[in-house]
């Protein structure tokens, strides 16, 4: 399953970090009007999850995450086809629905292979693992950007297709039927459910920082690439390295960082990231060297390290609350798009 995420993540960090720039290359708009598109995909992305969430138990962890693979591959491809803007809002809406409905479902089924005391660890082991992939999807991305956005689609959904294949061959359902539900699931239970999460003032708290946590963290993902092209000249290869010295810092002290913190409060370590993104962060603001720019993404990445120590232990162990797993599993899903969506729109609030 780790190899199978590498291989995944390859696709998938070969493309986003590069669509802002290719929804304002391509149909000659600035970041507002990418900044809508972009919020109507992570908008539906949401309700998406949120279904996918809702699914995760009732079709297995399998099944979602088969569909998720080969139907959000088909979808991407739309994005590169379509040449006029307006067309573009209902494709990336439809491309958004479909792009994390098996997320929860990816989350369920390491819950399920790992017991609670190994969760941390084997969550920072595929984070690890996915920042391999950033050492090669960006600087694959950048230089295939440079020459045309459209092969960039196209990787990635042969790369979505290759992932199902493996899934399918390779990964066993992971669901294990509970004895004591007597009744079958279904939708209206599951979503009824969410209320259950609302009344968890820790989680809903949780929930939160998260959520403006992404929303900062996430302008590395859409406004920064734009505004290094525009304001300073960085081309998509140099921001594509910008996120490969990231992926190189976080390989090289993920392990080391969460020994040394595993005992900390949470929240803690919460509160130390948000420091480390404030000064990295608020770097890109006042420099303009691509030196200091590779200092910030450094500063970004070791608050990234020290926020994530504890965030996707605590994610895995509120998705495995029992029947609650998928309502759980679900909201920690969306926090991304929510945070996603609310960075985007204070972005595009300054045109």
């Amino acid at each position: 399953m780790v190899g199978i995420s590498f291989v995944d993540r390859i696709g998938s960090t070969m493309l986003f970090p590069f669509f802002a720039l290719y929804i304002t290359q391509k149909f000659q708009v600035g970041m507002t009007q990418a900044g809508f598109v972009l919020g109507i995909f992570s908008v539906f992305g949401l309700i998406g999850s949120a279904v996918g969430g809702a699914l995760t138990d009732k079709f297995g962890r399998r099944k979602l995450i088969l569909f998720g693979l080969v139907f959000s591959a088909l979808s991407t491809l739309g994005l590169g086809w379509v040449n006029n803007f307006h067309l573009l809002i209902p494709v990336a809406a439809f491309t958004g629905l479909l792009s994390d409905v098996s997320g929860p479902a990816h989350g369920a089924m390491i819950a399920d292979l790992l017991p609670v005391r190994q969760r941390q660890e084997g969550f920072g082991i595929l984070r690890v693992v996915g920042n391999m992939a950033w050492i090669i999807g960006p600087t694959i991305g950048g230089f295939v950007a440079g020459h045309s956005y459209f092969t960039l689609f196209v990787m990635d959904a042969v790369i979505s297709c290759a992932v199902a294949f493996l899934y399918y061959r390779f990964v066993p359902e992971t669901k294990v039927p509970e004895a004591h539900e007597k009744q079958p699931e279904n939708l209206f239970r599951t979503f009824t459910g969410y209320r259950q999460v609302l009344q968890d003032k820790v989680y809903v708290a949780f929930i939160v920082i998260t959520i403006l946590m992404t929303m900062v963290y996430l302008q590395m993902y859409n406004s920064l690439s734009v505004y290094l092209r525009d304001v300073h000249g960085i081309q998509p290869q140099g921001y594509g390295f910008l996120l490969t010295i990231s992926a190189l810092v976080v390989i090289l002290c993920q392990f080391g960082v969460s020994r040394r913190v595993r005992g900390w409060p949470p929240f803690i370590n919460m509160s130390l990231g948000a420091i480390f993104y404030m000064i990295g962060f608020g770097m890109f603001g006042v420099v303009s060297t691509y030196g200091l720019f590779l200092a910030a993404i450094i500063i970004i990445t070791i608050g990234e390290i020290d926020y994530h120590a504890h965030l996707t232990g605590i994610g895995g162990e509120f998705r495995a609350r029992g029947n609650a797993r998928k309502v759980y599993g679900g909201f920690w899903t969306d926090t991304w798009y929510s945070g996603c969506h609310c960075s985007i729109s204070r972005r595009t609030g300054h045109g």
